[in-house]
């Protein structure tokens, strides 16, 4: 039923991968299993691939390129749409600004930003949703998710700074197990000589005048400068351009950031969090 339901729904960039590594395979005289034996994977995996009923991964398509791929580079060029299309609707504009950011700024009062979610904490927070998805759905989004990760390594070098609520340090999602790997894949990153995190202490609630009471944003300056804000809820976005609003924002995450601890002190609070045995 799930192949069947991944036909139907594939995107026009999943077809048109697809007849295109079934004409480079038939060209060089290759069957879908002897395809499937040159790159690591079934026979079936090709067949399905083919079909659309399981739409190429992204390493398929690194293997696809490297085996058949002619030096054309096709289906090198197809990973970024590919994973575009693996995107929920209201991400996907503001997923090609992170690719190409000059500076991100994320402030998170729930859960870690997906683009330091470990590939556990993102399964546990897609496969945990409602309406609940089909695991083939849920494992797509988490490789969409883990794949925004390339930005950590790009060149030219992104600086990316995040703020979370302490609350989020404190909030499992799986399994503490889970919960303490992502605590310390958070503090690996934090180290990133292009990487900045911080938290907002609990008592900053306490003490009144918390500026992000009203909740997340991402903050976006682009490859051409320009400045845009990034607002979800509920499965709803408003990607924010007039510099009148954004200054707005910017102003108040600015406010935030000092409202936040220090980063050595966030990352001390971090490690002794991801220490921290629980049952």
């Amino acid at each position: 039923m799930a192949r069947a339901e991944n036909k139907a729904g594939a995107s026009g960039t999943a077809h048109l991968v697809a007849a295109l590594a079934k004409a480079l395979r038939e060209q060089q005289g290759l069957t879908q299993v002897e395809l499937g034996k040159i790159t690591g994977y079934t026979g079936s995996a090709i067949s399905a691939m083919e079909t659309c009923a399981q739409p190429a991964s992204d390493d398929m398509l690194v293997k696809l390129e490297e085996k058949i791929g002619a030096g054309l580079g096709i289906f090198q060029k197809a990973r970024k749409y590919v994973l575009l299309d693996k995107y929920p609707p209201q991400f996907k504009d503001f997923s090609l600004m992170e690719a190409e950011a000059v500076t991100l700024s994320s402030y998170q009062t729930y859960v870690v930003d997906g683009l330091f979610q470990t590939e556990e904490y993102a399964r546990a927070l897609i496969g945990g949703g409602y309406p609940k998805l089909a695991d083939t759905k849920v494992q797509e989004l988490v490789e969409a998710r883990r794949a925004r990760r390339k930005l950590f390594d790009r060149d030219p070098t992104a600086m990316i700074e995040l703020i979370l609520d302490e609350a989020v340090l404190r909030r499992p999602f799986g399994s503490w197990d889970i919960h303490r790997e992502q605590l310390r894949s958070l503090a690996e990153d934090a180290e990133r000589d292009n990487v900045s995190v911080q938290v907002v202490p609990l008592e900053r609630a306490l003490r009144g005048g918390h500026a992000g009471a009203r909740g997340d944003m991402k903050l976006v300056e682009t490859k051409e400068h320009h400045h845009v804000v990034y607002l979800e809820m509920e499965d709803e976005s408003v990607l924010v351009s007039d510099p009148t609003k954004v200054a707005q924002l910017s102003h108040r995450y600015a406010k935030i950031r000092t409202q936040a601890l220090s980063p050595d002190d966030s990352l001390s609070l971090i490690q002794k969090l991801a220490g921290e045995e629980r049952t």
